[in-house]
C-alpha cells in the first residue's frame, strides 16, 4: 500500500471553508477512484494561518495514476483553490506502508 500526503495553508478564518471544499473535491476524488483505500484531509491552526494536509491510501501506483495522472508526483488542484491557498506544495510525497493498526 502507497500513502500520498500533500500539504498546504489556508488563512485561518477560512479553513472552515476550504477544509469543506477539499472534502468536495480532492477526498471524494480520491475515493471515486478504482485503488483508493482511504482518505482524509486535516488541518491545525497556527496563528492567523492553518496548514492543510491531505492523505489518502493507494493499492498500486497505477490507482494513483488513476486519479493524478501519469506524473503521481504533481499535485492536483481544483477551480477555487486559488481562491484559498495562501501556500501550497506543488508536488506530493508517496510513502510505502509499512504497517497498519
Amino acid at each position: 500500500m502507497i500513502a500520498r500526503i500533500w500539504r498546504g495553508a489556508v488563512r485561518a478564518e477560512d479553513v472552515a471553508a476550504y477544509a469543506a471544499y477539499v472534502q468536495e473535491t480532492g477526498i471524494a476524488g480520491y475515493q471515486r477512484t478504482p485503488g483508493n483505500r482511504g482518505a482524509w484531509a486535516l488541518w491545525r491552526v497556527d496563528g492567523d494561518r492553518a496548514e492543510i494536509v491531505t492523505v489518502s491510501m493507494w493499492e498500486s501506483r497505477s490507482a494513483i495514476e488513476g486519479f493524478a495522472g501519469q506524473d503521481i508526483d504533481q499535485a492536483v488542484f481544483y477551480p477555487e483553490d486559488d481562491r484559498y491557498l495562501i501556500e501550497r506544495d506543488l508536488t506530493v510525497s508517496h510513502y510505502e506502508v509499512a504497517g497498519s493498526a
